[in-house]
C-alpha cells in the first residue's frame, strides 16, 4: 500500500509545488513507483512535469466529478507519473460543494491507485478550502514547505489548527510527515532567525534537509522539467534528492533507501 503525502501550506510563493514537483522526480529516481496528483487548479504542477495543460483531456477534475478514472487519467512522464490539472478544476468547488461526504471524494478515487505506487504526492491549492481538505483527508501525512523570510511563520497556526481538526473529525490516521524550510539563504540573518523559530516550534518534525534559495530552481518549470533534469549538479537539485532520501529514511527505515 502506497504511502500519500499532501504538500500544504496555505500561503502562495512557499515552494510547495516546486516541492511536489521534485519530491516526485526524486523518488522516482532513487527506485519509488510515484505519482503526483496535481490538486491546484493553476495546473503548475502539470506543467513541471512537462505536460501542456491545456491539452489535458482528462485529470484530476474528471476523477473528482466521477466522469473519469485515475487509472485511464493518469500521464506517465520521464519524472514520475501525474494525474494533471488545469483550471477546469476551479468547477469541482462548485460541483462538489453540495454533495454527501464531499471531503472524502479524492481518498476513495486514489483508493485502488495506492496499491500500484510506493508514494503518491498530492499537491495542494495554496487555501484552506475545499480541495485542500480533500487532499489532507485523502493523505497519510502532510509535508509543509516554509519559505524562509519575514510573513513566513504567519497562517502556520491556521494551518496545524485546520490538521487538527481533520485528525479529530475526518482523518485520525493524519500525521505531520515535515517541515522543509525553503528558499533558504544562510548569508541572512533573517534565514537564520526564521529557521530558529521553525525548529523552536516544530521541533524534531523539522527536516534536516534545507531548500536553498537557486535561481535553477526558478528556471527549470518554464523549461517543463524538475530541476534535477533541468541541472542535476544544482544546488537545488542536490537538495531535493536529499530530501527524498531523508524522507525515504524516515519511512522505510534502512529498508531500500
Amino acid at each position: 500500500m502506497g504511502k500519500i503525502i499532501a504538500v500544504a501550506n496555505q500561503k502562495g510563493g512557499v515552494g510547495k509545488t516546486t516541492s511536489a514537483v521534485n519530491l516526485t522526480c526524486a523518488l522516482t529516481r532513487e527506485g519509488r513507483r510515484t505519482l503526483l496528483v496535481d490538486l491546484d487548479p493553476q495546473g503548475n504542477a502539470t506543467s513541471a512535469m512537462g505536460v501542456d495543460k491545456r491539452r489535458v483531456k482528462a485529470g484530476t477534475y474528471e476523477t473528482l466529478i466521477g466522469t473519469e478514472t485515475p487509472e485511464n487519467a493518469k500521464i506517465k512522464t520521464k519524472y514520475g507519473d501525474l494525474l494533471p490539472s488545469n483550471k477546469s478544476l476551479s468547477g469541482a468547488l462548485i460541483e462538489l460543494v453540495e454533495l454527501p461526504e464531499r471531503e472524502y471524494i479524492l481518498k476513495k478515487a486514489l483508493g485502488s491507485e495506492a496499491a500500484g505506487y510506493d508514494y503518491i504526492i498530492i499537491d495542494c491549492p495554496p487555501s484552506l478550502e475545499l480541495l485542500t481538505l480533500n487532499g489532507l483527508v485523502a493523505a497519510d501525512t502532510v509535508l509543509v514547505p516554509v519559505q524562509c523570510e519575514y510573513f513566513a511563520l504567519e497562517g502556520l497556526s491556521d494551518l496545524m489548527n485546520t490538521v487538527r481538526l481533520i485528525k479529530r473529525k475526518l482523518n485520525p490516521a493524519l500525521e505531520i510527515e515535515g517541515v522543509v524550510l525553503t528558499m533558504f539563504d544562510g548569508r541572512t540573518n533573517l534565514s537564520m532567525q526564521v529557521a530558529a523559530e521553525v525548529k523552536k516550534y516544530f521541533r524534531d518534525k523539522v527536516l534536516r534537509t534545507v531548500i536553498p534559495r537557486n535561481v535553477r530552481l526558478s528556471e527549470a518549470p518554464s523549461h517543463g522539467k524538475p530541476v534535477m533534469a533541468y541541472d542535476s549538479a544544482s544546488r537545488g537539485a542536490l537538495a531535493y534528492t536529499s530530501l527524498a532520501r531523508e524522507i525515504l529514511e524516515r519511512n522505510e527505515k534502512g529498508g531500500r533507501a
